[in-house]
């Protein structure tokens, strides 16, 4: 320790010394140890003196810094010429002595292991820099020989970066004299080009207008422009002008016919069997149809499907080989088409493949062997099922994906009947309902059936009660659907070819004695039909309202909240527009329009599952789309109004029976 007096120049000279002191230790132990090393040098072959040289100056920095490195092994002279590896050397000064003990005693060749050097770990950031443009020169981009100044047209706007003498801007001359040479230079190119281009001769552009993949691809291409095309939106819509003072007309409320789907070549000469919306597209609905007598190569049976937005053409074509009685889509697989047959067959298409069934089960005994006139699936999408029943009274579970064989069969009988056969044309179920369905008959009566043996009835038809009112064959049975503010799932309502429609309400009652069947009378009759009805089906948003088609030709709209005797709108599905009316007499006047434009009869409806369009069949194989309007949004207290209505109809029923 300095004294505290001591200047800083004093202790600086003090330092000075003291590093004098110290090399002039280094510089004699160098000296010590240079005879060593030459007698070292001397006893070595000739062969390794390069590598030994070059192992003793390695230990003589090593020696004079203070730090051994680890030894370079050096084999041969081929070894000699790769790149040195450069290491840092360390600070921290170590004995001589030993050093030099070790360099006398043992050879080069076993001096022991080195202290490994220190490694420091660096961080490197690479920059990824854009390379700088190159700047080409070219003379002719860049000076004019002769440049004439143009008329005096006055000065307009594409004048303004012209100079003060009036002609043009440099960088207006370099623009258009760089772009005509640039184009010079490329039309030898493109001439070139041009002249290796030949014509394709007439067979192949047969060849390749006929192949597979061409036609795939066109007829998916010009799927996309039809839709495209079809789209009824105003483009050029101004969204700033507000019409405050506009008159909108009450006809809007009124039923129009939206569009029509006839495929020339496959709807001619067919009748259209059945309809069906897609659950999850709201734009595609299916229709199936039957035989062409006049085409006997064409398939006996179809199902189309149809877009909204693609009107002149189908958007999928599947083939039978009998007429398709029935078909529906897949509530729980969107790309599945099911459909029953008039063989009674069940087949089952995928969007995904070609025309032909994926799957079909088989003609035999196991299953339907009668026509198959109307489906379900029930359950849910984990577990569940599709229903099927024929003209024979046999009802049969499928699973979609095993159709080899029905899962449960039931053959519906009557106990005490002469024939004991129920001929089914149409059942339905509930909502939420998987087990219990009733069934109409060719007879023209509706019966409760069990699926499985329940406590105190067995599967089957349910002997105690029969639903009685209509004198011909039953064409359609349709279930309230479920939803709302109220529950009137019990209700349902039916179709026959004795130009009614009656409203039935289910019985719940369970004092009744099993040898006194009852027999349960409608809450309803509607009969306002000119002909066979066909098809009746609710609305699957409004609870009171429902629709049903006609020999005729007609829709009838009936809001029972408005009118309970009449229709409440009445549509012609004509090939052009359709009439509407909200009387008795439009009614009428419609009927009598059918018999001087041919329209034929209407055996199918379907709503959509907004409840905002309907599709109705034709049995000249037309299938008409109807914009409802208005008349299809429910108001808030519709529910307790329909709910006071039933309770008038059924106060009428049991006073007037049916």
């Amino acid at each position: 320790m300095l004294p505290s007096g001591t200047s800083a120049a004093e202790r600086r000279r003090e330092e000075l010394e003291k590093k004098r002191q110290k090399l002039s230790q280094l510089r004699e132990a160098r000296e010590q140890r240079r005879p060593a090393l030459l007698d070292l040098k001397r006893s070595e072959s000739p062969n390794n003196l390069v590598g030994n040289t070059r192992r003793e100056i390695d230990d003589l920095v090593a020696s004079l810094v203070g730090e051994r490195r680890a030894p370079i092994e050096t084999s041969s002279v081929s070894s000699r010429s790769s790149t040195p590896v450069s290491i840092a050397p360390s600070t921290t000064p170590q004995p001589d002595a030993p050093q030099q003990q070790v360099s006398q005693q043992q050879p080069a060749a076993e001096v022991p292991e080195r202290v490994q050097p220190n490694l420091v770990s660096a961080e490197f950031i690479i920059f990824d820099v854009a390379p700088k443009e190159k700047q080409l020169y070219n003379k002719e981009a860049q000076t004019v020989e002769t440049w004439t100044q143009p008329e005096d047209h006055g000065f307009g706007d594409d004048e303004v970066d012209d100079d003060e003498y009036g002609a043009p801007a440099p960088e207006k001359v370099a623009q258009s004299t760089g772009t005509d040479a640039a184009t010079d230079q490329l039309q030898p190119t493109i001439s070139n080009e041009v002249e290796h281009i030949r014509d394709l001769t007439e067979e192949e552009r047969r060849a390749i207008i006929s192949s597979e993949q061409f036609m795939e691809f066109f007829d998916q291409s010009s799927k996309v422009i039809e839709r495209a095309l079809n789209e009824k939106y105003d483009y050029l819509i101004d969204y700033s002008i507000t019409n405050e003072g506009e008159v909108h007309d009450d006809a809007n409320k009124n039923v129009k016919q939206y569009c029509q789907f006839f495929d020339e070549k496959w709807s001619k000469n067919r009748w259209v069997t059945d309809l069906d919306w897609c659950p999850k597209y709201p734009e595609l609905v299916l229709g199936s149809y039957g035989k062409n007598p006049n085409a006997i190569n064409d398939p006996d049976g179809l199902v189309m499907i149809w877009n909204l937005h693609l009107r002149e053409r189908p958007e999928y074509i599947f083939h039978a080989q009998s007429d398709v009685m029935t078909a529906r889509f897949s509530e729980f697989h969107p790309n599945y088409v099911i459909g029953g047959t008039y063989s009674g067959q069940i087949l089952l298409w995928d969007m995904r493949a070609k025309s032909q069934p994926v799957l079909k089960s088989p003609l035999s005994s196991t299953g339907h062997t009668h026509p198959v006139y109307s489906m379900a699936m029930v359950g849910t999408q984990n577990a569940h099922n599709l229903i099927s029943a024929s003209t024979d009274g046999i009802v049969c579970s499928w699973l979609l994906d095993m159709l080899a064989q029905p899962q449960e069969v039931l053959d519906l009988v009557l106990t005490g009947s002469k024939t004991e056969e129920v001929a089914v044309t149409t059942f339905g179920f509930p909502a939420n309902e998987t087990t219990t369905f009733w069934v109409g008959t060719e007879e023209g009566a509706v019966y409760q059936a069990n699926r499985f043996d329940r406590a105190g009835s067995k599967a089957g038809i349910s002997p105690l009660d029969s639903y009685r009112g209509h004198s011909g064959m039953i064409t359609g049975l349709h279930f309230h659907p479920l939803f709302g503010a109220s529950d009137f799932s019990d209700l349902f309502l039916t179709s026959s070819v004795d130009w009614t429609v009656k409203l039935w309400k289910v019985n719940k009652s369970t004092t009744k004695s099993a040898t006194a069947p009852q027999t349960v009378a409608p809450l309803y009759s509607f009969n306002e039909a000119d002909d066979y009805v066909y098809d009746v089906k609710w609305s699957p948003v409004h609870p009171a309202l429902f629709a049903a088609v006609d020999g005729s030709g007609r829709i009838s709209f009936y809001n029972l909240n408005q009118e309970t005797e009449i229709p409440t709108t009445v549509v012609q599905a004509t090939g052009n527009a359709g009439a509407a009316g909200s009387t008795a007499a439009a009614g009428a006047a419609s009927a009598a329009q059918s018999t001087s434009t041919g329209v034929k009869a209407l055996n199918k409806i379907a709503w959509d599952k907004e409840g905002k369009k309907t599709a109705v069949a034709s049995s000249d194989g037309h299938i008409y789309i109807h914009d409802v309007g208005e008349m299809a949004i429910p108001h808030a207290e519709e529910w307790a109004v329909f709910e006071r209505t039933l309770t008038e109809l059924e106060a009428n029923s049991a006073s007037n029976p049916f």
